[in-house]
């Protein structure tokens, strides 16, 4: 007869959590990614300036290309980077770290 998975081991509840830490982490985050929207407005600006260095015409097609492209590609890139500090600094991931307690690891 076919064995289930064990029942795995109940966590103590979470310290509740902190508040003021969530809202300066969330506060340092968004002012953050003011500073990489400027950054991803300045990288396109700079490949804009580097297609146009080749001389020929840039068509409006790969103009806009270039534009999402580079552009969605700092901010996304950026965005989850930062959301992995947000995460770290909101606390988030200390309940990922806590170990079981001493009577649930005997099971």
């Amino acid at each position: 007869m076919p064995r289930h998975d064990p029942v795995p081991p109940r966590r103590p509840a979470a310290p509740p959590h902190d508040r003021e830490r969530e809202a300066a982490a969330w506060a340092r985050y968004k002012q953050t990614m003011k500073w990489m929207a400027l950054a991803a407005v300045v990288t396109v600006l700079l490949a804009l300036i580097w297609l146009k260095s080749f001389g020929e015409p840039v068509p409006v097609h790969m103009t806009i290309a270039t534009i999402l492209g580079v552009g969605l590609t700092v901010l996304v890139g950026t965005g989850l980077m930062g959301l992995v500090f947000l995460s770290n600094r909101s606390g988030a991931d200390e309940e990922a770290g806590r170990p079981l307690d001493e009577e649930d690891e005997d099971q």
